[in-house]
């Protein structure tokens, strides 16, 4: 029986190198991590690294961007539609499966984007109230009676991944959307979630900002980092306690069987003597 008593305290002294390991754990279960990322600890509100300053909160039209225009007073002008990716237009679907209200118009190289019946109309460096205006003006002048143009850039969006309740890309519809209105669309954090860890990865994936929220503190909402930008990514990790618990069940699978077949070495080697 000296064998069975031996199996205790190494699978105590098993069990105690597990927990003190649970750091480790944590970080084999996030994405992307850095350095940096053992100020969560500690942090009270807000922490940037590599502080890239304050983006501008109305986002200025890029090449390349797609662009929905439609006439709030009349729907169906412009929204004729076409699958290919040309600059007539093309048919965009938003994240929930539902094709978007109207045609998405892409902006060429020259800055300029080609619309139905005004032709070309430079955009780029604008922000979305501004081209609207000044598509709505040039309507106005040429073809349409006090048309209300409605401008979206569709390919905008954040990345959200970890210990959220909905993972995936969430499409930034509108200027100065908040942290809290895409943890909103994501349907909040799950409970396994640690909510002094979240992270956003932000500008140059080369030398990316880094932005770590405390989310236990309601002052963290008044940083203005917390303006999510496009192509943002937001990943949230799990407490140590639930990093750890997996981690201990995906022993306690391998030991469970492991024990058993012991036991029953032990006790036909107890009868046989």
């Amino acid at each position: 029986m000296i064998e069975k008593k031996l199996l205790i305290p190494l699978f105590i002294c098993s069990v105690i190198l597990i927990m003190s390991s649970s750091c480790s754990v944590r970080r084999q279960r996030t994405l992307f991590n850095s350095p940096y990322d053992l100020v969560t600890d500690t942090i009270k509100q807000v922490y940037v690294v590599n502080d890239q300053g304050n983006s501008d909160n109305f986002y200025r039209i890029k090449v390349n961007d797609q662009l929905t225009i439609r006439n709030l007073q009349n729907p169906e002008f412009g929204a004729v539609g076409t699958t290919s990716a040309t600059s007539s237009g093309l048919t965009y679907s938003s994240s929930d499966g539902k094709a978007a209200a109207g045609t998405a118009y892409i902006v060429e190289p020259d800055g300029k984007v080609n619309l139905p019946a005004i032709g070309k109309i430079e955009v780029v460096g604008l922000s979305r109230r501004e081209a609207a205006n000044k598509i709505q003006d040039i309507y106005k002048q040429k073809l349409l009676k006090d048309p209300i143009i409605e401008l979206t850039v569709v390919n905008l969006k954040v990345t959200v991944l970890g210990e959220f309740n909905k993972q995936g890309n969430f499409l930034l519809a509108n200027d100065n959307t908040s942290l809290i209105d895409i943890i909103g669309e994501a349907g909040g954090i799950t409970k396994t979630a640690d909510p002094k860890t979240l992270k956003i990865i932000r500008g140059d994936r080369k030398s990316p900002e880094i932005i770590y929220v405390n989310l236990t503190d309601i002052n963290s909402l008044t940083s203005n980092k917390l303006i999510l930008q496009n192509n943002d990514i937001l990943i949230l990790q799990p407490t140590k306690n639930s990093a750890l618990s997996e981690r201990l069940q995906s022993y306690n699978n391998v030991i469970q069987p492991l024990l058993v077949v012991i036991n029953v070495a032990l006790l036909i080697f107890t009868v046989s003597r």
